[in-house]
């Protein structure tokens, strides 16, 4: 059986590619490691190829942190739990993330953001009864990673605003 091995990127080699990489969008740190790791580029190395892409700007944890944060917040509606869990396995800082979050989130915002995307989902769902529909709906605002009263309040309001439109 010949198996064809991928050939492994040098330092200089995966740096290039990692420059031209960073200048279309924003990687974070560990983004940035995993490819090294995958590109087979020898492990003495990352540490040195990382230094460089940070002393020349090309990552930034907090830039990386602040543009996660804005796109999620605005264009997926994700809730700050669902953010912060996903910025902390990128292994970002705990300090840049609350700071970053603090800084793009508003309460009021957010809230309309769930009323919509729950309004959304309720002309989209198929239920057996109000109980199963207000579960339903429960689940999907906890999934997008919004604090269960924030999501029950809402779903509450919505219901029952979608009841009296039945009635």
């Amino acid at each position: 059986m010949d198996q064809t091995l991928k050939k492994s990127k040098t330092p200089e080699q995966a740096l290039t590619s990692l420059m031209r990489l960073c200048a279309r969008r924003e990687y974070c740190t560990s983004d940035v490691g995993r490819l090294l790791v995958r590109w087979g580029v020898e492990p003495t190395a990352h540490n040195g190829v990382v230094e460089r892409l940070t002393r020349e700007r090309f990552i930034d944890d907090r830039r990386y942190t602040e543009a996660f944060v804005r796109e999620k917040l605005k264009l997926s509606s994700w809730g700050a739990f669902k953010i912060t869990s996903t910025l902390r396995a990128k292994r970002i800082s705990a300090d840049i993330i609350s700071e970053v979050l603090d800084e793009y989130s508003d309460r009021d915002t957010q809230t309309d953001r769930l009323r919509t995307a729950l309004t959304r989902k309720l002309r989209n769902i198929k239920y057996k009864d109000h109980y199963d529909l207000r579960a339903k709906l429960m689940r999907y605002g906890a999934s997008l990673g919004h604090d269960f009263e924030s999501v029950a309040e809402c779903v509450d309001q919505l219901l029952k605003d979608h009841d009296t439109e039945q009635d």
